[in-house]
């Protein structure tokens, strides 16, 4: 049987299948504040609720189920992120007609935000190693002006010195790193921190690299599950006994830690004060832009 493409009108899911489906929607509806969930975090859920074993067979299988879900529109599309597709899915470029660009215009005056961070003495900015998961960060981040970046293709030598070059030129850059606690995702920041803070060094610029997670005291605090290394070099480098991945932490306890570790290196005061004149600026343009009969209200 071919597999199927686009949507399908009947799909008929066994007893068993209906059961952990149901789960799956409890799951997104428990956390609907931080979607779209990635399908390993929905994984990690399921298995800390016992409905199902912590085996690549389970998380195969889990796949497939949520594909069909999703295709025979029972889940919708846009609760789960399951890409590392950058750039965004726009193919147009230009306006429709001027109303088109007046209503752009306006839309950009209601977003108006200042870069929260420019009072700040260090650029904060976020790298995680599952592309899937940076919409979820970025509500978190947005609020700060801190910016989301996917660090998947970060062992690039061009990135990583592009980083060394670009980053912390006029003020030093705190980058917070969340990625897999194993072997590999392990030598992956060493060699991400270690190499772009060398070309930083040539550069004459100022960067520094924090694991925020997962990480091995957060195993023993938010009771992980975990499994055993698999050999490798990286293996035989690092030593490690034990291996969970970032998206083995619930949702929330994740914002909350990137919230925190945002926070505890902001000056508040400075921070509110971007703030307000951010919210006396947004006043002032649409003012502005209803006296010259620009502004366009939106309708709900």
């Amino acid at each position: 049987m071919s597999r199927p493409r686009g949507f399908i009108d009947s799909w008929r899911p066994q007893k068993k299948t209906i059961i952990k489906l149901e789960a799956v929607e409890t799951i997104l509806d428990e956390y609907s504040l931080y979607l779209p969930l990635t399908i390993r975090q929905i994984f990690y859920r399921l298995v800390g609720k016992s409905i199902i074993g912590k085996t690549d067979k389970e998380y195969k299988n889990l796949c497939e189920m949520l594909g069909m879900a999703r295709r025979s529109r029972r889940i919708s599309m846009d609760v789960i992120r399951d890409d590392s597709f950058a750039g965004g899915y726009n193919v147009y470029d230009g306006y429709w007609d001027i109303d088109g660009f007046y209503n752009d215009i306006s839309d950009s005056a209601r977003a108006y935000k200042r870069d929260r961070q420019q009072k700040q003495d260090r650029i904060i900015v976020v790298l995680c190693e599952a592309g899937g998961m940076v919409p979820q960060l970025e509500r978190v981040t947005r609020d700060y002006s801190v910016t989301v970046k996917s660090s998947g293709g970060f062992d690039s030598l061009t990135v990583k010195h592009s980083i060394g070059k670009l980053w912390g030129i006029y003020r030093p850059v705190t980058v917070l790193h969340i990625g897999d606690y194993d072997p590999s995702g392990e030598c992956m920041f060493d060699a991400l921190s270690e190499d772009s803070s060398a070309f930083a060094d040539y550069y004459g610029n100022r960067i520094e690299f924090i694991r925020v997670a997962a990480t091995a005291e957060q195993i023993s605090r938010y009771e992980l599950a975990t499994k055993p290394p698999t050999e490798s070099t990286h293996q035989k480098k690092k030593g490690m006994t034990e291996t969970v991945q970032a998206e083995s932490l619930d949702p929330a306890t994740l914002a909350s830690i990137l919230r925190n570790e945002i926070e505890s290196r902001m000056d508040v005061t400075n921070f509110r004060l971007v703030e307000e004149t951010e919210t006396s600026e947004r006043s002032s343009i649409i003012s502005n832009l209803q006296n010259s009969g620009i502004y366009r209200e939106r309708s709900e």
